[in-house]
């Protein structure tokens, strides 16, 4: 039975997608986080990537052109981010709370090193595989 790079990597490769996503909202939370009624936003990570595996599993297909109909993959990956609710908003209406932000931006760092890292073991076995070391 043939095996695929795509079933070989599983979901990886999109946590890895979310997770770049992820570290672009927090980073635009800390850029704005002076700007008066900025509302800070964030991802819900687990239930997106639950909801990716899901819809990998079921169907194999990604948008290629802006008029073909949207598979499940471009739905979940394209999700709208949640406003994050503060525990002390400030004054001017700005609910970024830097050492928060700072957290979940570390977090979801060192979330993305380990992705890139697992990944890259797989990569290490596949080809080991292939050339049948």
């Amino acid at each position: 039975m043939p095996i695929g790079i795509d079933n070989a990597l599983g979901v990886h490769e999109q946590a890895l997608k979310l997770r770049a996503r992820r570290a672009e909202l927090l980073a635009s939370n800390l850029a704005n986080a002076d700007t008066p009624h900025f509302h800070a936003r964030d991802l819900d990570f687990k239930s997106l990537l639950g909801r990716l595996s899901s819809a990998s599993a079921a169907v194999g297909f990604v948008q290629t052109h802006a008029r073909h109909l949207p598979g499940p993959l471009s739905s979940v990956a394209g999700s709208r981010p949640m406003y994050r609710i503060p525990t002390q908003p400030s004054l001017d209406g700005n609910t970024v709370e830097p050492q928060v932000e700072q957290s979940a931006f570390l977090q979801n760092a060192l979330s993305y090193q380990a992705s890139v890292a697992f990944l890259d073991a797989r990569i290490q076995g596949l080809r080991l595989a292939i050339r049948g070391e």
